[in-house]
């Protein structure tokens, strides 16, 4: 009787794998095909209406020695940092703060996270508006304030801190959300007994609530640090890279390598290699996150 099953389960297997191919078949084509031909393109040296050469790991390293490229790393690094350390520790004080009961909580919510449901292109163009020296409304605040204005995106020192601010008011609402679940998912009887032992508010959260939240939190950090390590609809609207090259990322120097001086094999190199980068850094931060599960 276990054998006739066994062979009617591998006759239904082989009745069911045909309606499979046309995933496979989609997921080659987008996915796998795709990155083969990248492969391919960045051991070559190819510019748009010349003729392919083979130069093996040239264009690697030529990577090695490319001062911009190098200064891209830091930039995408140094903005990384802040997209993600800033939104997590905003959106988890946010998380705390709507955990509690007052009135019109859940019209506070769904106001908090608007930002989130915005495409970041849209986003980009308001508050490249609000930027404006002349014109934007957050100059004309800093002088009701009696605060001289800001050049924002237009300066050097501010450029990065100006789009931090843009992925802060976007990205934190969805910190928020996740680290939200965390504390509506954490059992109540361990701050019962805390009370009972005469524990205070700062007690309970850093020997209760944070350990119990921390599994959500280290995922919120995985999350927006590959969002923001892969971050370019906001600079480009913004800032396009500048000004002169203070906020460009990898993803904008990729850009313009392939489509502004149409290098097409260097920019499937630098492709490859902050393929890697990423991968590299999502497999520390999900270390960390299994680290973080719950004992």
């Amino acid at each position: 009787m276990t054998a006739k099953s066994t062979a009617m389960d591998r006759g239904y297997g082989r009745n069911y794998l045909p309606f499979a191919y046309p995933a496979l078949l989609i997921t080659g084509a987008v996915i796998v095909f795709p990155w083969l031909f990248t492969l391919f393109m960045s051991v070559h040296e190819w510019k748009i209406g010349s003729p392919r050469a083979f130069v093996g790991l040239n264009n690697y390293a030529r990577l090695a020695g490319d001062e911009r490229f190098i200064e891209s790393i830091g930039t995408t690094l140094y903005f990384t940092l802040l997209s993600v350390v800033l939104p997590v520790v905003l959106g988890t004080a946010c998380a705390l703060i709507f955990n509690e009961r007052f009135p019109l909580r859940g019209l506070c919510r769904a106001i908090f996270i608007l930002p989130m449901m915005a495409t970041p292109v849209a986003i980009a163009l308001v508050w490249k508006m609000m930027f404006h020296p002349q014109l934007g409304v957050l100059n004309y605040l800093l002088s009701l304030a009696g605060l001289p204005p800001s050049l924002w995106h237009t300066s050097l020192d501010t450029v990065i801190p100006t789009l931090v601010m843009v992925e802060v008011w976007h990205w934190t609402p969805l910190v928020m959300l996740i680290v939200l679940g965390g504390l509506a998912a954490a059992p109540t009887e361990p701050y019962e007994s805390a009370r009972l032992d005469g524990a205070n508010p700062w007690q309970m959260f850093r020997y209760i609530t944070l350990p119990l939240i921390m599994p959500f939190v280290v995922l919120a950090v995985v999350i927006r640090t590959i969002d923001a390590l892969k971050a370019f609809d906001t600079i480009f609207v913004i800032s396009e890279g500048g000004p002169g090259t203070a906020s460009e990322t990898i993803n904008i120097y990729l850009y313009l390598q392939a489509f502004a001086f149409y290098n097409i094999g260097y920019a499937s190199a630098i492709v490859v290699v902050f393929f890697v980068l990423i991968i590299l850094m999502a497999m520390v931060l999900l270390w960390l996150r299994q680290k973080a599960k719950w004992s």
